[in-house]
C-alpha cells in the first residue's frame, strides 16, 4: 500500500472497523480490526472476499465487476467459516489511480445486523470492537437495563400478586381451625353459581359446646373446635368446603350433590364422627351436632338459590334441633310453613 492508502486504512480502523479494502481483483488487501476477528488476520489479507463471505442478495456475484455492479446497494451476506453469521453490508468502488486504496478496488462497510448480540457472545467483542460513533453497544446496553428492569418488575408483580392472595387467603381463612370463615362463603356461593355447579348446602351447629367451655374453661373449648374441624374434614372430599362461620357454628357446601338421601349420609357421618369424646388434658369432652340442609338443584334460577339456601338450610337447622339435636334434617317447604305459623302465633 501507498503512504496515501495506508494513512486511508488506519482511519477506517477506527471510523469503520468493519470495512474490507479490496483490490481490482476482489481480494481482501486490508481488513478493520473487527471484520479480522472472524478469522485470522493473516487469512483474511490477501483472501478473495467472496471465498470468505457468501453473497445472499441481492444476488450472487461471482467478480469482482459483478461486485462493483451493485456499488450503493444493501448487501446481505453470510461468513462462510465459523462462527456462520450473517451481515449487512454497503460498496463504494474505489477511484481509479490508488491514491486512496488499491486501483480498481472498492470499499466495502459491514455490520453484523441483528445478529450483533450472537457475534458479541460468538467473538467476543466489546465497545473497543465498535467505531466510537456506533450506537450499538449503547442499544444493547439500554436493551439490557430494560430487559433487568422488566424482569425485576415482572419479578415484584409476582411477590404482590403473592402478597396479595396470601393476605386474602389469610382474611378468608379462620385462624383457630384453619377453615375459611364467614367473608369467604358469599364468594364462595357466587363462584358456585356463576359456574352452574350444583350443591348442596348444610348449616352445622355443635351441641353442648357451651357446656365444654364452662366446664373446662377456653381453651377446652378452643381444642374442642379444632379437633372437631378435622373430625368434619375427615368426612368430606377435598372439592367439598368447610366453613367456620361462627363460635361453634359452620357450613359445609358438598359440591355437586344433588341427591338428599347422599347429604344425609354425609351429615349423618359427620355427626357421628362428632359424638365420641374428645380428650383434654385427661378430661373427656362431650358434645354433638345438629345439621340442616338443603340442595341447590331445587331452586328454578341460580339467584334464587344464592338468596334462599342458606334460609332454608338455617330452617332445616331449627328442624334438627326441635326434634332433640344430634341429628340431621332435610329443608322441606312443610319447614318454611311451620316456622311462619310460629311467628304469627
Amino acid at each position: 500500500m501507498s503512504g496515501a492508502a495506508e494513512g486511508l486504512a488506519g482511519l477506517l480502523d477506527q471510523l469503520c472497523p468493519m470495512h474490507a479494502l479490496l483490490d481490482a481483483t476482489g481480494h481482501i488487501a486490508h481488513a478493520g480490526p473487527t471484520l479480522a476477528r472472524l478469522c485470522p488476520k493473516e487469512e483474511m489479507t490477501g483472501a478473495r472476499f467472496l471465498e470468505l463471505f457468501e453473497l445472499r442478495r441481492p444476488a450472487r456475484s461471482a467478480t469482482m465487476d459483478d461486485l462493483r455492479a451493485l456499488a450503493g446497494r444493501g448487501l446481505h451476506l453470510m461468513t462462510r467459516g465459523a462462527p456462520r453469521l450473517p451481515l449487512k453490508a454497503v460498496l463504494t468502488p474505489l477511484p481509479e489511480g490508488g491514491t486512496l486504496g488499491p486501483s480498481g478496488g472498492a470499499l466495502v462497510n459491514m455490520s453484523f445486523g441483528i445478529a450483533v448480540t450472537e457475534a458479541i457472545r460468538q467473538l467476543n467483542l466489546t465497545a473497543r470492537d465498535f467505531a466510537a460513533t456506533d450506537l450499538t453497544v449503547e442499544m444493547l446496553y439500554l436493551i439490557e437495563a430494560k430487559t433487568a428492569a422488566m424482569e425485576a418488575s415482572r419479578l415484584l408483580n409476582l411477590r404482590l400478586q403473592g402478597a396479595k392472595a396470601a393476605a386474602e387467603e389469610q382474611a378468608f381463612t379462620d385462624t383457630l381451625t384453619g377453615l375459611k370463615n364467614r367473608r369467604a362463603l358469599d364468594p364462595v356461593l357466587t363462584q358456585l353459581m356463576a359456574s352452574e355447579t350444583d350443591f348442596a348446602l348444610v348449616q352445622l351447629d355443635l351441641d353442648y359446646f357451651k357446656e365444654v367451655n364452662d366446664q373446662f374453661g377456653h381453651a377446652a373449648g378452643d381444642h374442642v373446635l379444632q379437633l372437631a374441624a378435622r373430625a368434619m374434614r375427615a368426612e368430606t372430599r377435598k372439592e367439598d368446603v368447610l366453613l367456620r362461620v361462627g363460635g361453634d357454628e359452620f357450613v359445609l357446601i358438598l359440591s355437586g350433590v344433588t341427591d338428599a338421601a347422599r347429604v344425609r349420609d354425609i351429615a349423618e357421618r359427620v355427626i357421628a364422627r362428632l359424638e365420641a369424646p374428645i380428650d383434654y388434658e385427661g378430661q373427656p369432652c362431650q358434645i354433638s351436632a345438629s345439621a340442616g340442609g338443603a340442595l341447590s338443584c331445587r331452586y328454578p334460577h341460580p339467584q334464587a338459590a344464592e338468596a334462599r339456601i342458606m334460609e332454608d338450610a338455617d330452617i332445616a337447622l331449627y328442624a334438627a334441633k326441635s326434634a332433640g339435636r344430634g341429628c340431621f334434617r332435610n329443608f322441606e317447604p312443610s319447614m318454611r310453613q311451620d316456622r311462619e305459623a310460629r311467628r304469627s302465633s
